[in-house]
Order: C-alpha cells, then sequence, then structure tokens
C-alpha cells in the first residue's frame, strides 16, 4: 500500500499519485490537451475515469475526473489518449507497466514525410493541423537550423519538418493541404459515424463546437444542420459525450491499429472500444493465429 496518495486539481492540470517507500507513480491529466472523448473512459479496466457527460454551458467540451481510490496508474489511459493529453510516470520517468510487460499494445502512428518534395517556402500542413502539432524549420547544407524562413533561395537549403507524433490523433488533413504529395497518414482510429438530423434539436451545434478536428464536422449552409466528412474523423467520440438527445449520433469504432499483443486486459478493452462484430474478426484472427504457430512448433516448420 502507498505511504501516501495525492490528489491535486488546478484549472489546467488533474494530477493524481502514489507515494510509496522507493516508488512514486504519478498520473498528469492536462486539461487544455484534454477533448472531452471517450476512449480513456472506456478503456479504464478499474472504471476509474468518469466523465461530465452534460455540460454546465452549451458548447462547452466534457470534463474528465479520475478517481484515486480505483486508479492503479496502469497506463492504460495514457497509451490509449489519441490526444497524449494523459501520462503516467514512475520517479518522473515515463514509464508503462503494461507495454513493459508486453500487457497491452501501442497505437501505431504512421506519419510519413518527405521533405525532399517540400519547397523552401511552403508551409501549408503547419498552417492547416488543428492542433498545431506541426513546425516548419528550415536546415542549411552544413547542418544549421534557421530561426526564421529564408528570404531568399539558398543553396543546399532543406525543409525541416517536426511533427509531436504523441499527441496527434492521425487526422490526415496535413496530407490533404500538401500540395506536394509530401505526407502520408494513416488513421489509427477507423469506424463509422452517422448524424440523425431529423433529431437535432434546432440550432445546436454542440457536437461541432467540442469536435478537435476542423473539418471532420461542419454546419451545411442548406438545412443549417451538422454533418459529418469522415475523411478527417478520428472517431474519439467527444462529439458523442455532448450530443443532448440520446440516440441522434451513432458513432462505431471498427478497426484499432496496434501492436502486436496477446492479453486479455487488451481484449476487454477493445470489447468497450470497438463494435461486437469488428472485435469478434480481431480475436478470430488471433485464434488462428495462435492455432497455425501451435502446429507450426509441433511439426518444426514455418508456413508461407
Amino acid at each position: 500500500m502507498p505511504l501516501k496518495t495525492l490528489k491535486t486539481a488546478t484549472p489546467k492540470t488533474l494530477t493524481l499519485e502514489w507515494i510509496l517507500h522507493v516508488k512514486n507513480y504519478k498520473l498528469n491529466l492536462n486539461k487544455e490537451l484534454c477533448v472531452g472523448c471517450q476512449i480513456c473512459t472506456l478503456a479504464c479496466p478499474k472504471e476509474a475515469i468518469k466523465i461530465e457527460k452534460e455540460p454546465k454551458f452549451q458548447g462547452e467540451k466534457a470534463k474528465v475526473d479520475i478517481d484515486l481510490a480505483k486508479c492503479n496508474f496502469c497506463g492504460i489511459c495514457d497509451v490509449l489518449c489519441p490526444f497524449g493529453a494523459i501520462k503516467v510516470t514512475v520517479n518522473g520517468e515515463h514509464i508503462l507497466s503494461v507495454v513493459e510487460k508486453e500487457s497491452f499494445p501501442q497505437l501505431i502512428r504512421e506519419i510519413q514525410v518527405d521533405t525532399s518534395k517540400c519547397p523552401i517556402k511552403c508551409v501549408e500542413c503547419e498552417e492547416a493541423c488543428p492542433l498545431g502539432l506541426i513546425k516548419i524549420g528550415w536546415m542549411t547544407a552544413d547542418g544549421k537550423i534557421l530561426e526564421a524562413k529564408p528570404k531568399r533561395k539558398r543553396k543546399g537549403l532543406k525543409v525541416k519538418i517536426d511533427i509531436e507524433k504523441e499527441r496527434c490523433p492521425c487526422c490526415r488533413i496535413c496530407e490533404f493541404k500538401c500540395p506536394e504529395d509530401a505526407i502520408h497518414v494513416r488513421k489509427f482510429f477507423h469506424g463509422k459515424i452517422l448524424i440523425h438530423q431529423e433529431k437535432c434539436p434546432e440550432g445546436c451545434t454542440d457536437c461541432l463546437d467540442v469536435c478537435p478536428i476542423t473539418g471532420a464536422l461542419y454546419l451545411s449552409e442548406e438545412d443549417k444542420k451538422v454533418h459529418v466528412n469522415e475523411v478527417f474523423c478520428v472517431y474519439c467520440g467527444a462529439c458523442k459525450v455532448v450530443c443532448p438527445v440520446e440516440e441522434t449520433l451513432e458513432l462505431k469504432r471498427t478497426k484499432i491499429i496496434h501492436t502486436p499483443v496477446r492479453s486479455g486486459a487488451w481484449n476487454k478493452a477493445l470489447e468497450r472500444l470497438a463494435s461486437p462484430i469488428e472485435m469478434s474478426k480481431e480475436l478470430k484472427a488471433k485464434g488462428s493465429q495462435k492455432v497455425l504457430e501451435s502446429v507450426e512448433k509441433r511439426l518444426g516448420w514455418k508456413g508461407a
């Protein structure tokens, strides 16, 4: 048992701590990065994370709270947060025991950038990123980093693109905005989202107001209702949480791209995060793979 437990809340952060003899476990929720989505609440195996489903003000994102008595600092919420809003540390180091023990997978943020295609003056991806995660810089032939955009073309000058990948939900907006086809992004959450406009209250735009990805939801000029552009949707569920009318907004996660894992903990999280049909597909595929590996081991050969 911990010697001391602490829970500290400020307007910008929520911090939980376990203080032991030789270890200090800490969970930090950055409220400014948190979008009030469903992911951590659905994934938490201890049901320690709760979300305020009815914001006090119209258009306000939902707020997250964590029960210190239930939290065991496993790090699953850290692993699965699409926006990097939660960090779990041990003695100040970002250590996730569920990942180290290979009992839980990591999301695969597949972001490829070919800076050789980038014109020196182009800043389209930086300006397009709805979360401000892309920073463009310039590097001289001898490796010197410039502090400002060059005023004229210089020989050997290269574009340098930095992306905060741990906070990137992979919405693909940068990919579509890039005029040179220099960026390629693959989503780690796939799904389906549907808004039943006939159920939407007149003038309600709560889902649009809280959506963290500019362009994933938009207001139609024709019917004045909110519509979905699934090309950019990251299926986080922030919109569904604040929707005031039940069953107006349907959201299903059909696939999660992650590192290989064999774990009951992941299977349970997947059951809560994804649709039952897609979950059964993944578990069936894993079962088939286990059978194949068992046969290979027994016969001492590798199949094609």
